[in-house]
């Protein structure tokens, strides 16, 4: 009906900024109603974080690959086999898993990232705050992963990108 995301956590997500224009409203304050203003539930339309709890899990935020190309979007790929890393011996025997980072290079900012494994879905909430807040990947590479941790994924996309994401692969 609304056009947004049916997730219980956008549920949620909607119904706090609802509840600011109600209260905003009932205390005579101004209504921000920019994007990302405190009153505007934005994040429904740019950074939907999403885990379908399967096994292995599969977690997304922000666009795709196939989204960007569709969109005409100039993007940059970077991809991870999640077995290469150390926190995997010690997650589970065998342990397989994938990591997608899609990145603007005019922006130098995340705008999309998917994993798949088990236990991928914690390493979500990282990309939605690096999708939402639109963080420089030159300020990511300053963020260190606890060691061993899945989230170590993240400096080996990074790695993947390489300093100058212009010389990263396009859209595959």
């Amino acid at each position: 009906v609304t056009g947004r995301a049916l997730l219980t956590h956008q549920g949620k997500y909607q119904a706090r900024a609802a509840g600011d224009v109600i209260a905003a409203r009932g205390l005579g304050q101004p209504v921000d109603d920019v994007p990302w203003g405190r009153h505007v539930a934005t994040a429904d339309h740019a950074a939907v974080p999403q885990v379908v709890f399967t096994d292995p899990e599969v977690a997304a935020v922000g666009i795709t690959a196939a989204q960007a190309e569709r969109e005409g979007r100039d993007v940059r790929v970077a991809d991870y086999d999640l077995h290469n890393i150390a926190a995997a011996s010690v997650t589970a025997e065998g342990y397989t898993g994938h990591a997608r980072l899609i990145v603007d290079p005019k922006s130098r900012t995340v705008v999309g990232a998917t994993f798949v494994g088990a236990g991928v879905a914690d390493l979500l909430h990282a990309a939605t705050v690096a999708v939402v807040g639109e963080v420089p990947i030159e300020r990511l590479w300053h963020a260190v992963p606890s060691y061993p941790t899945l989230s170590e994924v993240w400096l080996r996309l990074l790695e993947a990108l390489g300093r100058d994401t212009a010389t990263s692969s396009p859209a595959s």
